[in-house]
């Protein structure tokens, strides 16, 4: 399996950003006693996940505002769609949209830090199978 050059692909699939080929994860985003489980370090190339012990409390900071894009999105939805309705509308449709889309919310928030702080740059011959020694 080949993976893509665009970096934007290979967030979105959750992809290791040095080889675009290894997962991220180990479990499906839908299996929610798992959800957040990574391997040490890429099958393919080999390449770390955590570069340094605690890396992945600056997801929070990720996922905070990938969260408030999701209420204000809800939020403007509810006022225009559903005609401005009651409060108590507002805290339900945003809770049960917020609860749905933890998973991901996780995910793409450890995906984006690995992408963006990691310091891991996109190598396409990280995944290339060293090429044999022949014997003379």
């Amino acid at each position: 399996m080949a993976g893509t050059r665009s970096a934007l692909l290979a967030i979105l699939a959750q992809k290791c950003p040095r080889c675009h080929q290894g997962p991220l994860f180990l479990h499906p985003a839908y299996n929610l006693n798992k959800f957040d489980e990574m391997p040490e370090k890429c099958p393919v190339c080999g390449q770390h996940y955590e570069p340094e012990v605690g890396f992945y409390w600056g997801a929070m900071y990720i996922s905070y505002g990938l969260s408030v894009g999701v209420v204000l999105i809800v939020g403007l939805l509810l006022y225009f769609v559903a005609h401005d309705p009651a409060v108590w509308v507002y805290v339900t449709g945003v809770s049960v949209i917020m609860l749905a889309l933890t998973p991901l919310l996780f995910r793409y928030a450890r995906t984006l830090m690995l992408y963006l702080f990691g310091g891991i740059r996109y190598n396409p011959a990280a995944a290339q199978p060293p090429a044999p020694n022949p014997k003379y």
